[in-house]
């Protein structure tokens, strides 16, 4: 048996765009990407702090600097440039092995840069 458990997460991650006429997703800058261990096409949880819209989608690649967080498509719908979001991701997990696990969590700056903890 294998259970779901939260694998990374980035924490106030400002939303940089939005574009209703895409297919959906959410494009995530290549960097934050790597910081949060998050692959192309990874399905995620996403939690809007402004408004508390709650959304799952997947992730696309961005510009490699920059800190992008663009909503596309429907979810676009679902908040606005500058909105705060916490973007989860999820893994399978074997239960003996979930109680040592520990999730990697990224807090983002006001730019989309990841603080030091």
């Amino acid at each position: 048996m294998l259970i779901s458990v939260l694998k990374s997460k980035l924490h106030r991650a400002r939303v940089t765009d939005a574009n209703v006429d895409y297919e959906g997703s959410l494009t995530l800058s290549e960097e934050l990407m790597k910081v949060a261990q998050i692959v192309p096409y990874e399905r995620i949880l996403v939690g809007n702090m402004a408004n508390g819209e709650r959304f799952e989608t997947y992730v696309i690649r961005g510009a490699k600097h920059g800190g992008e967080i663009c909503l596309n498509g429907a979810t676009a719908h679902l908040g606005k440039v500058g909105d705060l979001l916490t973007i989860m991701s999820f893994m399978l997990i074997e239960p003996a092995k979930a109680a040592s696990h520990k999730p990697k969590s990224v807090t983002l700056d006001g730019n989309n840069k990841p603080l030091k903890s």
